[in-house]
């Protein structure tokens, strides 16, 4: 039986929704950020070293990283569903979205939130200075880094409805979490490609019924 380890407000969410767009029965251990830090609780160094989310246990096996886990549960469960067929032109930009979401998309987005957050645990005293770094480091670097990406997101989906191209694949449940991150976070106003991206995973039934599986998330 597989086990999602779910935690709230996490990048497992993406997890829950691939298993329900492959229809694959699967069990759920929850866990809740620690409502003060908004860490991980330490109960998931259990399941694995770095005690984060999502991990996925599969029997005797632990699969952790978002990207692993879609490859793994396409090989195993898939049965050719979700990827294009491998060596298509296709296949290469599907493999380059699921890895573009992490190693690419998602660090001026988690600079980002750290940013936004900086003045809030500094001395009242010190704030206005810390506001003032934490202001400038967005405006001077991470803002014009997160329109960059946004306009490359625009161009990509500008050309096709989804990010490997016509068809939808694990490459846009992948790229699912940076879109939504930015548009809860990144003050950087969306084009109409990026929001009509967002609209359409929402309607999707199978994102639908991860909601109701996972519960609440929230980004912002």
């Amino acid at each position: 039986m597989l086990t999602v380890h779910h935690l709230n407000n996490s990048r497992s969410q993406r997890v829950l929704w691939l298993l329900e767009e492959l229809g694959c029965e699967y069990r759920l251990e929850r866990y809740q950020r620690n409502p003060a830090t908004l860490l991980a609780p330490p109960e998931l160094k259990r399941v694995h070293p770095l005690g984060k989310s999502p991990v996925l246990s599969d029997g005797a096996r632990t699969v952790a990283e978002s990207g692993a886990i879609i490859e793994y549960l396409l090989d195993g469960y898939g049965q050719g569903r979700l990827r294009p067929p491998a060596g298509s032109e296709a296949y290469l930009r599907y493999r380059y979205w699921l890895h573009y979401a992490e190693g690419s998309a998602m660090p001026p987005l988690l600079l980002k939130l750290v940013f936004q957050r900086l003045p809030r645990p500094v001395p009242a005293l010190l704030r206005p200075v810390a506001s003032a770094i934490a202001r400038r480091a967005q405006d001077n670097f991470i803002d014009p880094q997160l329109r960059t990406h946004i306009g490359f997101w625009d161009g990509e989906l500008q050309r096709a409805l989804w990010f490997a191209g016509d068809e939808f694949s694990g490459a846009d449940i992948q790229m699912s979490f940076p879109l939504e991150a930015a548009a809860a976070r990144s003050g950087v106003p969306l084009p109409p490609s990026v929001q009509g991206f967002l609209e359409r995973i929402h309607a999707r039934p199978a994102y639908r019924r991860a909601l109701q599986v996972g519960g609440s998330f929230e980004l912002a």
